[in-house]
This record gives C-alpha cells, structure tokens and sequence, in this order.
C-alpha cells in the first residue's frame, strides 16, 4: 500500500445515495478532527467532491461521469458512500462499474469482533479475517444473455450445433437466462500475490484459498490452482503450500493428512491451504479462528465477507477498500447498500464508512489518524450509545440517531 510523508492531501469524495448523505457528514467530521488531533494541525485534507449514483444524474444526466473517473486516476484514492442499483433491469451497477474503469482488481475487506460489539458466537474475540476478493471476473464480469434475447439464441444455436453434450445440459432451453463467468490466470494470480505481501507486510500466518472447484472445475478449479502456484512458485522461500505437502504425502503412500498443520510450517513461513466454498462457511460459524487471510474469487467473496460481518455485529461497522496494487489507486467505500427505507431519519449506522476512511488513513501513511479513528470508535460503541441496527443486537444499549453517534465519537477521540 501506498506510504507517503505528506502534509496536506486532496480525497476525492462521493456522498452516495440514501443514508450517503448522513453517514457522509459524520464520517467527514471525523477524518477532520482525527488528523487535527493527530498531528496537532500540521496537516489537513482538502475535499474535493465528485458525482455518481442519482445526484450525479439529477445535476448532469449521467449516473457516472467520465470526469469521475479521471479525477480518482489523477489523485489515486477516493472515498464512496452508498449507491443505489436497482434490481433486475435496469442501469449496471455504478460500484461494479467503477471497479472495473480503474481497474480495482483487490477488494480488502478486514472483519475483526471487539468489545462491546454483539455476535452470536461463544467466542467472538477469535473472528479477526482479512478477505482478498478478486473484483473484476466471475459473473460480476456482466456477460448476461437474458432470456429470449438475440444472443440468447445465438449462444444457444452454437452450443446446439458445436456442443450437443453442453447442450443436452440445459435442462430447459426456452426461457433460459445466461451468463458467463470468465476465471484467468491474470486475475487470479494477481490477487494472490497481492494477499500474500499483504500478509507479508502485516506479520500473517494464513492464507485460504476459497473455490467451488469440486464443481466449477475449469473456472473455480482453475482459480485454486493458479493461485496456489503464485505461493509455490514466486513466493516459495515465504510461503508453505498444504499442496505440496499433501502431495509429498502421497507419494510417501499417506493417503491422509491428519497431523497439526503447525508440524507442517516451517518456522516463518506463510501456511497456505484451500476449502470449498460451503466449507468455508461453515468453518466460518464453527471456528472462524482458523482463518487469518482469504484469498477468493469475486462472487465468494461478496457471499463470505457479509457472513463473517454477520458475526460481528453485521455489514454496518464492515469496512471495505477496493486497491490495484500496481497503479496505486485505492477507492474506500462503506460496505452495504443505501438503505433508502431509513434515509432522512437518523437511524444509519456511519461506522463502515468510518472504517474505510480509516483504512484510507492507512493506504496514505496516516496511521495515527486512523488509529485515532477506531479508538473513538470502539470506545463510543463500549459506552453502550449505538445506531439502530446495533442497539437491536444488544440488549443493555442505548440507541442514538446518526448525528449523535458522530459527535460522541469526536468527544472520545478526545
């Protein structure tokens, strides 16, 4: 991640749509007063704001602006509240299509149970993940044939004449939909290497690969495979692959694998192993300790990082920061939906978005604001005042609006 010494900072900005415009605000007055407080007014941020979702319609026609997108490209980061994308029909989803403009091949979305916070787990204080999502295949790559459509057909007609077998797979052929979901080695490799010097520059121990390629042999499969030869190959002096040791056991004729993992790592060593995707979720409910970094194809990924969130208190205090790790653009956003049915109402929970901005303070060098940041955070959700969603969760809280919410978090960062 980009570390620069800098004493002032342009972000770009989103408010985003529904409760955007609320958690914005708070979240806003917060980054301010942590970077006053923590280096006493020698630096500061100038905000810059840039348009996508309704109000960049309302005021220029189009839900996403070219001028976004190069305004992001030109300062390298930006912060993002929620966009609504309807259902269905419709407009392509403007946070899958920003992701793809800047090519935001990394989506980073760290979940971590403390204090204070509800969880339906005995042992919550073991959920501390960080999910490596690759953001830019897999079905979200939007190659979609609705049904009865020109290409519908065509791709029908094609696999009917040159593919019988793949055909006769089609268990109903009229009113169909289809998509197609492109895996590359390209992608799959470059999120690994990205998780594993993550890992490598946050002192990790883990990492997980998390496939469905029991099933998805050549695109789930294949993902599994190419990203364990980026741990076996350019990262071989820094990563142990189960892989390998299993198939060392197997040609020593050891069928199974039943020893502790940890006889298995060599001393410093990265442990890299894989599960299939409903494994992991389970594992995720039965003993979420055993993960420390997953690496995961994009649909996973958007499935896995909501259930992990769900054990600590939910998508609301989930952050979320999409990152190519080559350009150096990193765009920071809150990591759930615009919530349209409380907008307006001072019931929305700001802390995603709090959160990423805190990761953002990271992504530049900021490390003591954003240190500032959760703190004011977690102390204010210990004292009992919380929003909405989480004052539902815990039975001895007191539930505040939004703006409140905000001010007490400034008044612990004090």
């Amino acid at each position: 991640m980009q570390k620069e010494e800098i004493s002032n900072v342009t972000i770009p900005f989103i408010v985003g749509d529904g409760i955007g415009a609320e958690i914005w605000k708070g979240t806003q007055s917060i980054m301010d007063y942590a970077v006053q407080m923590a280096y006493n007014g020698q630096r500061e941020v100038q905000w810059k704001e840039i348009y996508a979702g309704e109000k960049s319609y309302r005021q220029c026609g189009k839900y996403l602006p070219q001028e976004t997108i190069e305004t992001l490209q030109q300062y390298k980061i930006g912060i993002k509240g929620p966009l609504t994308t309807p259902v269905g029909g419709g407009i392509t989803s403007l946070n899958v299509a920003l992701r793809k403009a800047l090519d935001l091949y990394s989506c980073i979305r760290p979940v971590k149970w403390f204090s204070g916070l509800p969880s339906p787990l005995n042992h919550p204080e073991n959920v501390d993940v960080v999910i490596f999502r690759e953001n830019t295949e897999d079905i979200y790559a939007g190659i979609e044939f609705p049904a009865d459509s020109e290409g519908n057909l065509v791709l029908k007609s094609l696999l009917e004449e040159k593919f019988p077998f793949e055909y006769a797979k089609l268990r109903y052929s009229q009113d169909v939909g289809l998509d197609i979901k492109p895996i590359s080695k390209q992608a799959s490799q470059r999120i690994m290497r990205a998780a594993i010097q993550w890992a490598l520059s946050n002192q990790r121990q883990k990492i997980t690969i998390v496939h469905k390629g029991n099933i998805m042999k050549y695109t789930e499969g294949a993902f599994r495979t190419w990203t364990y030869e980026v741990a076996e190959q350019d990262f071989k002096d820094a990563c142990y692959s189960k892989r390998v040791w299993l198939n060392t056991l197997i040609e020593k004729g050891k069928v199974k694998a039943n020893s502790d993992k940890a006889k298995a790592i060599e001393k410093g060593k990265i442990y890299v192993d894989d599960l299939i995707a409903d494994n992991a979720f389970a594992k995720a409910i039965a003993n979420p300790g055993d993960f420390d970094i997953v690496v995961t194809t994009n649909l996973n990924g958007d499935y896995l990082s909501d259930a992990f969130a769900a054990l600590v208190g939910g998508i609301g205090i989930s952050p979320s920061a999409n990152i190519n790790h080559e350009t150096g653009v990193g765009l920071f956003e809150a990591n759930h939906g615009s919530a349209e049915d409380i907008a307006g109402v001072d019931k929305a929970n700001p802390c995603s978005l709090m959160l990423s901005g805190a990761m953002l303070f990271d992504f530049i060098g900021w490390s003591e604001a954003a240190s500032l940041m959760r703190t004011g955070i977690i102390m204010t959700i210990q004292s009992g005042n919380v929003p909405s969603d989480l004052h539902a969760q815990l039975s001895n809280s007191h539930e505040v609006g939004t703006a409140h919410f905000c001010e007490l978090i400034i008044d612990n960062i004090k």
